[in-house]
């Protein structure tokens, strides 16, 4: 399948990452969202990451950023994916607006076109349900910064085909990803396990046995990883570690995934990590 157009629906941090991502390395993109204000701050969001790849992988984007955004259509009107050979959803991580963008694309775009599930927890094979060709549908969870990050969850549907699968696997290999391939079930591997360790760890600060700081610096000095799992939580979004821990006791009855009371408390005081300025950490 010869890849040209990419859609992108949804605009936040993983969908303008992902349009800086496709259009350096060659690909036209369309990327949607609800409002001007919006599609404003995604293109400020791809500068900003377009200045931090550049800082910290020069050699990554060789394309100069004017010619990045030319490549770029950011758009209200979904209809624009009519012509997108792969799309690519974005969107938050609430099942009713993931089922309305899916019933619109299904009415939208071309019968060959295969479409990329970025979720965190969601069931593609769920999504894959409401529409004609659920074989044509896959999983792709993407780790964040997307231009930063190579590996990505790759998640086979119940009704996946071999050819999709393929076909994702040497899309992603276009601009240098690592697709590991795994099987559909709410949480897949990486957030089945990190939705776990990140909502413990807030359990240990609302139970005061640690403050952020130094739960993290065990992660990072005891275990090697680079960011701890607050930090980790900033970066994500606290209402998307939320909405995820929601969809894992949802799917799984299983009182291991009920968020912290703490976590509940800072996502209704809009305190959401660094896209707020503010969440275990302060970013102001």
């Amino acid at each position: 399948m010869n890849i040209k157009h990419a859609g992108v629906a949804g605009g936040g941090v993983m969908g303008s990452d992902m349009a800086l991502d496709l259009s350096a390395n060659g690909y036209r993109v369309t990327l949607t969202d609800i409002s001007e204000e919006k599609l404003e701050a995604a293109k400020e969001n791809i500068k900003k990451t377009y200045r931090l790849v550049q800082l910290m992988r020069k050699e990554k984007f060789a394309m100069p950023l004017a010619e990045v955004l030319e490549n770029i259509h950011f758009s209200l009107d979904t209809r624009e994916f009519e012509t997108a050979d792969i799309m690519i959803e974005n969107v938050t991580e609430d099942w009713s607006v993931k089922q309305r963008v899916y019933e619109q694309l299904r009415e939208i775009c071309r019968e060959n076109t295969i479409y990329f599930v970025n979720t965190s927890c969601i069931s593609i094979t769920k999504v894959a349900s409401l529409m004609p060709h659920p074989e044509k549908v896959i999983g792709a969870h993407f780790m964040n910064p997307v231009p930063l990050k190579e590996l990505v969850e790759v998640i086979r549907g119940e009704e996946t085909s071999d050819q999709t699968v393929d076909v994702a696997q040497q899309f992603l290999e276009s601009f240098e990803k690592k697709p590991v391939v795994v099987n559909d079930l709410p949480g897949f591997v990486s957030n089945r396990v990190l939705m776990l360790t990140i909502n413990e760890s807030i359990w240990t600060v609302q139970d005061q046995v640690a403050v952020p700081a130094d739960v993290d610096k065990i992660f990072r000095g005891g275990f090697g990883h680079k960011m701890g799992p607050l930090a980790t939580a900033d970066l994500i979004g606290l209402d998307t570690i939320l909405n995820s821990l929601l969809v894992l006791y949802e799917s799984y009855k299983d009182s291991k995934f009920r968020p912290c009371p703490l976590l509940v408390k800072m996502v209704d005081a809009g305190k959401l990590g660094r896209k707020s300025g503010q969440g275990f950490f302060n970013y102001s």
